[in-house]
């Protein structure tokens, strides 16, 4: 099932995904670093990562609705779609709520309630993340109908027939 919200040929969720869970999976080694050597640099780089990262989830969210929307309803894809960004939501809460927790301190200091929350969303993301995997590989969520070994560069929009 093609993606609905395309850039030059290629589904826009999946290329936006890989700089939220970088920037908040680099905000938790961050927290881990200040944990270990309380330098204050650490927590203030954990801090505005964190940020960057849970502006750059909601706008890869924007784009997993797109696609969630079409999938047919009562199949399989709809129901691993809803745990995937219903997950996702939750990561999102989960460092938001970290970086609420360590924005009112004047060096960005986590505390470990924040360090706790940032590291369940890792955690969460990372079976997130295998969810989504199961969309694409398994269910061929967002795969190009003309998909295959020999299938021309996405920017020419010809599908050749798929071998038999």
């Amino acid at each position: 099932m093609e993606s609905r919200a395309k850039a030059l040929g290629h589904a826009v969720h999946p290329v936006l995904i890989v700089f939220p869970l970088g920037l908040l999976s680099t905000a938790v080694i961050f927290d881990v670093l200040y944990l270990i050597t309380d330098r204050a640099s650490f927590a203030t780089s954990a801090g505005h990562t964190m940020a960057a990262g849970i502006i750059g989830g909601v706008v890869a969210a924007v784009f997993g609705l797109i696609d969630w929307l079409v999938i047919p309803k009562g199949t399989r894809a709809r129901r691993i779609g809803s745990l995937h960004g219903l997950g996702n939501a939750a990561v999102l809460v989960l460092f938001v709520i970290s970086w609420l927790l360590r924005f009112s301190h004047d060096n960005w200091d986590p505390g470990m309630l924040a360090v706790i929350c940032s590291v369940a969303g890792v955690g969460l993301a990372g079976a997130t993340g295998w969810l989504g995997g199961e969309l694409v590989e398994r269910l061929g969520i967002g795969v190009d109908e003309g998909a295959n070994v020999n299938a021309p560069s996405s920017l020419t929009q010809k599908h050749p027939a798929k071998p038999a």
